[in-house]
């Protein structure tokens, strides 16, 4: 539907010598009484040019030529939009192509032969994840997928420290914890990681070590544990990503970008280039030559690099390694850093308009209308794996991207557990459950739509045409979504068609007297739990065949 239209409006664009077709996009009306798509490209160029938005808009439509099979009418609205309403008939011949297309509906080749990167979790291995952490691997790995179901070769990538303070600091509270399994007095570090996973660690590191550390020399003792926390650690953190059904492909080590000399190569290059200097004993970079506020340190006088310079040096390798689009997955506690690192990468000679930096907002987790208290440093917060164990992977995931990333989600933990038609997932997993069920009674009344004629255009009715339109939108949908990198616009979308369905389904019987209607009607059956399906498997939730 689409694509027909966008063809029809390059030759129109190419014809009255307007160009810039890279600038044409769709989207559905707000309100019906508008069309089915509209476009503002009149308007866009109208502000380019300083000419009448809908002088263009009549100009294009004049040498533009529309099947009028296919398109209804074609009108200019308000300043100068351009607006398409296609024939009841062209809308039904549409279901054919999802059924034919069944699991890759959807899929399109936009970012074919291009290569994608996407950063996300990338959480230290000083203790369990939390909810935060959970909303960035959901937002993430939706991501990921979009990217991949719009053509691009995807790498997911995981990008931790495991060297530094915290790791230290790491080491000394386990190695207290152990300590103290034998002696309770044992002073545990004022700033240690209390949670109770460190006492468990020590509990384990015992029973496979036994009394040795006690005697060892301290630093000696110290790396053991240190190597073996941080062992145990990364492992419950891929599992419990693995709970949710996130995998990465790459898990890309800070500390590797010291030893292979890639922090040095970055400096030596900084120095070339004549944008650090030193002062108060510190290295610093001149980032208000590259048009920020400020100067930054990035090694300070003690000799340690601050957080900013591996982070421009593992950006420089991510370029380096070919990617077409390098997606940042971030929580808001990373805003202030991302100018200095983009600035500073630009500076290297890079593309940074190939970065894409994804921003997300906090969890507040709700039970009962009250807030859940978290607090990491005291060691009292939910865990993302408490969160999966009480609510389920499909909930956990679909509740962290229903909400723009922009926006502060509040999880409710009630309503996630909810079995009715209020919990947004429940309501769409229903809906596909439903049609199996259907589709399954259909088949025992020897019913078949399959290696059989069915006619599309019998579905006249409000409730089909509309369920019909959001079914041929899923492409779009698809694609939208993974370019403005905004996984909610798919978990609305899912719901909008979970809601088309039910309508549909309590105004018109599926399996009548008349065999012809019965026939069209599992087609839109067919292709509304083939667009769930599909959608539910990007948002990387389960569709299930009976509830």
């Amino acid at each position: 539907m689409v694509e027909y239209v966008r063809q029809a409006l390059l030759s129109a664009l190419e014809k009255t010598m307007y160009h810039h077709s890279d600038l044409l996009t769709f989207e559905k009306p707000k309100l019906a009484v508008h069309g089915d798509l509209t476009t503002n490209i009149a308007m866009i160029l109208g502000r380019l040019l300083k000419k009448n938005p809908r002088s263009i808009a009549q100009e294009l439509i004049t040498v533009s030529h529309f099947d009028h099979s296919i398109v209804k009418k074609v009108e200019i609205a308000g300043p100068g939009f351009i607006n398409f309403t296609f024939t009841d008939e062209f809308i039904c011949d549409q279901l054919k192509t999802v059924l034919d297309e069944g699991q890759l509906f959807g899929r399109s080749g936009y970012g074919k032969g291009k290569k994608a990167q996407v950063e996300y979790v990338s959480a230290n291995p000083t203790g369990p994840l939390s909810v935060g952490h959970g909303r960035q691997a959901a937002i993430g790995d939706t991501i990921a997928n979009l990217l991949q179901w719009i053509g691009y070769d995807v790498t997911r990538e995981y990008y931790y420290n495991n060297a530094g303070r915290q790791m230290r600091l790491l080491a000394e509270s386990t190695y207290a914890r152990y300590r103290q399994l034998y002696d309770p007095s044992f002073p545990f570090p004022e700033d240690g990681y209390q949670g109770d996973y460190i006492r468990e660690i020590a509990e384990l590191l015992k029973g496979e070590h036994g009394d040795a550390l006690l005697n060892a020399p301290l630093e000696d003792a110290l790396t053991t544990c240190k190597v073996y926390a941080e062992y145990r650690l990364f492992e419950a953190i891929r599992s419990v990503l693995a709970k949710m059904r996130v995998y990465h492909d790459v898990f890309y080590n800070e500390d590797s970008l010291y030893s292979s000399g890639k922090i040095q190569e970055v400096i030596e290059e900084f120095k070339k280039k004549n944008l650090v200097y030193e002062k108060d004993g510190a290295l610093w970079l001149k980032t208000t030559e590259l048009g920020l506020e400020q100067d930054r340190v990035i090694v300070k006088s003690t000799g340690e690099p601050t957080y900013r310079l591996p982070d421009i040096a593992y950006h420089r390798e991510k370029f380096k390694r070919g990617f077409d689009l390098i997606v940042d997955v971030f929580g808001a506690d990373h805003i202030a850093t991302i100018p200095d690192v983009l600035a500073a990468v630009k500076a290297l000679g890079y593309d940074v308009e190939k970065v894409k930096v994804v921003i997300h907002q906090f969890v507040t987790l709700m039970r009962d209308g009250e807030q859940v208290k978290m607090s990491k440093r005291l060691a009292n917060f939910v865990t993302l794996d408490e969160l999966i164990e009480e609510v389920g992977p499909d909930a956990v995931r679909f509740f962290f991207i229903m909400r723009s990333n922009s926006s502060h989600l509040e999880f409710d933990l009630n309503l996630a557990k909810e079995q009715s038609e209020k919990n947004p997932v429940y309501y769409i997993q229903y809906a596909h459950a439903r049609i199996a069920s259907i589709i399954r009674f259909a088949e025992r009344e020897g019913i078949q739509t399959k290696n059989t004629v069915v006619n599309y255009r019998l579905l006249k009715q409000p409730t089909e045409q509309d369920l019909i339109k959001l079914l041929i939108d899923f492409p779009h949908v698809v694609e939208s979504t993974a370019l403005a990198f905004e996984p909610h616009h798919l978990s609305t979308y899912l719901h909008d068609v979970a809601e088309a369905f039910h309508k549909f389904y309590h105004e018109s019987r599926v399996i009548i007297d008349d065999i012809d209607l019965s026939r069209a009607r599992l087609a839109l059956c067919q292709a509304a739990k083939t667009v769930i399906a599909n959608g539910c498997s990007i948002l990387g939730i389960t569709a299930p065949e009976q509830m």
